[in-house]
């Protein structure tokens, strides 16, 4: 005969997290799954190749004279950086965040995680988390270890000097363009079970924004329309940021408001998408 288990109560015995840390366990989850996929990290990898072509850039510069005039590293050229990354932070956005929420969706894994002592809010927190921490890793980490291979190689704080906003527009123009990224895809995200779906959106917002930018370009005969393209209404903050002539002719402060409105746009569709149980009528 099987042994007869004692399943009287018994007090909880493990080791208790203290409130409002959830979503730093939802974003771990998160972070380690995609570490896992051999694919995304060769993603990862590539994403850095422009981080060292850019750092033999910076030590040509500082260790051989002749050409230093000519590839001296400045805050355009950082600006310039961040706009190459730009590229692979869009493919990331796709294969990182199209099924953070739609996946759960598809699954039913809301009603799940919002069933249990998790606050909405840590779970939109945590897959934030999630995406933030790759889009900040191909932008503001690369750029920021640039700015200080540069110090190191040039000996000296010169171009500190003559650009001291440089770490703070480094800062805040990648964290700018990681949270319009970010937020634009986990709202698109709660729209759908589909991940291939919201990937398709994704694409569509930002290249059929930037096409209809472009015919009123072609109209007009100027940029003065650049704030109806999402890449366009970055570009022009992040100039502004880097304090660099503005790539459009629209003002920027149009531009940061369009941003401010999508991003509260976002949060909007979040917190009416993200719900643990569906009133389907």
């Amino acid at each position: 005969m099987s042994p007869i288990h004692d399943q009287t109560y018994r007090h909880y015995e493990g080791r208790r997290e203290p409130a409002g840390k959830t979503w730093a366990v939802i974003a771990w989850a998160g972070i380690r799954n995609m570490l896992a996929k051999r694919a995304f990290l060769g993603l990862l990898i590539f994403a850095w190749v422009p981080f060292l072509v850019r750092a033999v850039q910076f030590y040509v510069a500082a260790n051989y004279p002749q050409v230093s005039q000519l590839i001296a590293p400045t805050a355009a050229t950082f600006r310039d950086f961040v706009s190459q990354q730009s590229t692979f932070a869009f493919f990331i956005t796709i294969y990182v965040g199209a099924g953070l929420i739609a996946s759960d969706r598809r699954a039913n894994a809301l009603q799940i995680y919002l069933s249990k002592p998790i606050r909405r809010i840590e779970y939109i927190g945590g897959k934030l988390a999630t995406l933030l921490f790759f889009l900040l890793g191909v932008t503001l980490l690369p750029t920021l270890l640039l700015l200080l291979i540069q110090i190191s190689f040039a000996a000296n704080i010169d171009i500190l000097r003559a650009h001291p906003f440089l770490p703070a527009s480094i800062v805040l123009g990648t964290l700018m363009q990681s949270l319009v990224m970010s937020c634009t895809m986990l709202a698109l995200s709660s729209l759908s079970n589909s991940p291939r779906y919201v990937a398709i959106l994704y694409t569509g917002a930002i290249f059929f924004t930037l096409a209809i930018f472009g015919f009123l370009s072609a109209i007009t005969g100027g940029t003065r329309m650049a704030w109806v393209s999402i890449t366009s209404n970055v570009s022009q903050v992040l100039d502004a940021v880097f304090r660099q002539p503005p790539a459009y002719q629209s003002p920027w402060q149009v531009s940061l408001l369009v941003i401010v409105a999508l991003l509260v746009l976002s949060i909007s569709v979040l917190e009416r998408r993200v719900k643990g149980v569906e009133v389907v009528s």
